[in-house]
């Protein structure tokens, strides 16, 4: 009988049939070979998802959640009952090079690494063939004192992107997580849904005194916003919710006063501009009214995690506008 496998490939989807087979191709490739589980979990698909991964991907291992949890709330899900030492987190509208996995875990077991939590692989854009210079995605996860979290070298021409290994965060579309270390921080926030959620557990595995390093030979090609558009109504509602919920959770009180005021006076300008029952001008008001009904929440899971740190606050936020 196989020895189980120290590796768990999570790939979240909804509705995405059309994107699986890429990224399902690109995990069963990869030069790990049976060391690897591949997870999916399906968000309640009404797309015929269910009969793709029966038909052709029978070595997949499905959990079907009853309704759709979002990214957030599907990788928590995902990253559960695994007796493993990794997760990797795969983008369902990404893929991955055959060795990225290898290269992921190599960083982390490599001599002094024990205190690496997580490594983010270099993302590059699907661009159309021949397209020239190709664009990269992301090389890591950063925060801004503008109260944002953003992709590094995020379109910068291959090549020109960040060399430097130490990054604040890891991009959850590509990367692999040492089990528990995720575990002792508690996991992913579900409630969070989508964005956001990777910084969230990035701020709090640095104030467990863990290490994000990015591995640039490690390499996924993302089909940028090919699950979820970043110009409607839900991209909005969230972002503005989630950004707010995450700094108010790890940044400091300057900076967050300072996103809340930015993003009200972004409402009251986009409300000028297309009217309050415009569908994103309503979208953004409801995420700022949702995180100003979780705060008293907030601000105790802030005082929580913080309390017990390992690291003072003062240290993590000096990766604020860093890069």
């Amino acid at each position: 009988m196989p020895a189980p496998a120290s590796v768990r490939a999570v790939v979240v989807t909804w509705n995405g049939a059309h994107l699986l087979p890429d990224c399902l191709d690109s995990l069963l490739a990869q030069t790990v070979g049976d060391d690897l589980e591949v997870l999916v979990v399906d968000n309640a698909s009404t797309d015929g998802t269910t009969e793709l991964l029966a038909e052709r991907y029978p070595s997949v291992r499905v959990l079907r959640a009853p309704r759709n949890l979002g990214f957030a709330g599907g990788v928590a899900l995902g990253t559960r009952d695994f007796a493993g030492e990794w997760y990797v987190l795969l983008n369902n509208d990404a893929t991955f090079a055959p060795d990225a996995v290898e290269r992921l875990r190599a960083v982390a077991t490599a001599p002094g690494a024990a205190d690496v939590a997580a490594v983010t692989a270099r993302i590059l854009l699907a661009e159309p063939d021949g397209a020239a210079p190709r664009r990269v995605n992301s090389t890591g996860n950063v925060i801004t004192r503008a109260g944002t979290g953003t992709d590094r070298d995020y379109l910068a021409p291959v090549g020109a992107e960040s060399t430097d290994p130490d990054v604040f965060g890891f991009c959850g579309g590509a990367a692999l997580l040492r089990r528990a270390a995720l575990d002792a921080v508690g996991g992913f926030d579900g409630d969070l849904f989508l964005y956001y959620e990777d910084t969230d557990v990035s701020w709090r595995l640095r104030a467990a005194g863990h290490r994000v390093v990015y591995a640039a030979d490690a390499v996924a090609v993302h089909r940028h916003a090919a699950s979820s558009g970043t110009g409607s109504p839900l991209f909005r509602y969230h972002n503005t919710r989630n950004s707010l919920t995450v700094f108010t959770r790890h940044a400091p009180v300057g900076v967050v006063a300072g996103s809340a005021a930015r993003q009200l006076a972004g409402l009251l300008r986009a409300a000028a501009r297309s009217g309050p029952r415009d569908a994103l001008v309503r979208a953004r008001w409801r995420g700022l009214r949702d995180w100003a009904l979780r705060l008293p929440r907030t601000v105790s899971e802030r005082r929580r995690t913080w309390a017990g740190a390992a690291v003072p606050r003062a240290e993590v936020a000096r990766y604020l506008g860093r890069d």
